[in-house]
């Protein structure tokens, strides 16, 4: 897959582009409703003998037009994101550096110099797609300003026991520790990468080592514990994470932190890249009164995690 990073303005020619089917949106998390429009693009590219592209945004609009920090989290963070589209069969992906100026081109100039000056012969997005300045268009306006230079194919919403699949949603159900929902909305378990980077080696010292894990922008669920699968150099273990603030050893830690404990692993992979896949919330993180106490929860959290993963095989 071949990327395209645009900085506004772009000085691209038409002409010399080729013909182009297009999924566009930010694609935060590729969930089913992302996929069915990826998908949909591959499809009709394939069929008309063009390129199957997609086009999204870094950063997030929501860091840039100030409606949230730069401490914003991703769901599928940017190489993620592009690793995921080689995999689905995705061409050329173009990302388009978001900021102020972008942001404020009007729906026209945004269709005439990302669309039709793109070459982009049909676009495909999802029935909520918005686009220019004030996000004032959408799919109806959007018919109307390609004006016969390009088709367009809308995915009507798709839901799941009554709710839209969305970003939204799956944020909200990593926000309340629901990862077992996840895979309805993902049509996958809720994964990701770390570094495992040095902490207080404070684990090995009671029987329960740990890996901590530099997550860099990824959206971590609630804090507490979780039966969770490790996987280190594409070989799988049963593990079990926690989310939080180590309340029996600190006071003052400002930021979640993400440990896991690895059953069965004594492998040194300090600096090494590892993934972890949620399966699903034990209980809430907690203050203990002692390290022994410490040690029999975590007893029991382990028990808890092995049988968890023998009810889902």
């Amino acid at each position: 897959m071949e990327t395209i990073v645009i900085n506004h303005p772009h000085h691209y020619e038409k002409e010399s582009l080729p013909p182009l089917i297009l999924a566009l949106g930010y694609f935060d998390g590729i969930h089913i409703g992302h996929q069915r429009v990826i998908n949909t693009a591959i499809e009709l590219a394939e069929r008309n003998g063009a390129i199957p592209a997609v086009m999204s945004f870094h950063p997030h609009p929501s860091v840039v037009l100030g409606k949230a920090d730069e401490t914003w989290t991703y769901i599928t963070p940017l190489e993620e994101k592009k690793k995921m589209l080689e995999s689905m069969g995705v061409k050329r992906f173009y990302l388009v550096k978001f900021d102020l100026d972008f942001a404020s081109l009007s729906t026209k100039d945004f269709v005439d110099q990302y669309i039709v000056g793109l070459n982009v012969k049909h676009v495909v997005t999802g029935f909520d797609f918005t686009y220019g300045k004030y996000g004032k268009g959408n799919v109806e306006t959007l018919v109307h300003e390609a004006d016969g230079k390009f088709g367009q194919t809308v995915i009507e919403k798709i839901e799941e026991k009554g709710q839209k699949i969305s970003s939204t949603l799956i944020r909200q159900c990593l926000r309340e520790g629901l990862v077992e929902s996840i895979v309805h909305y993902l049509g996958r378990r809720y994964k990701l990468n770390g570094t495992v980077i040095h902490g207080d080696k404070r684990g090995r010292t009671i029987g329960f080592p740990t890996a901590n894990l530099d997550t860099d922008v990824y959206t971590l669920p609630k804090t507490g514990v979780y039966a969770v699968e490790v996987s280190v150099d594409g070989e799988k273990f049963n593990a079990m994470a926690n989310v939080g603030y180590k309340p029996t050893f600190k006071d003052n830690q400002k930021m979640p932190s993400l440990e896991v404990h690895i059953f069965n692993f004594q492998k040194e992979i300090y600096g090494r890249t590892i993934s972890v896949t949620w399966l699903k919330r034990i209980r809430d993180e907690k203050k203990f009164n002692s390290i022994d106490e410490l040690i029999e929860q975590l007893k029991t959290d382990k028990n808890e995690t092995l049988s968890i993963i023998q009810s889902m095989c």
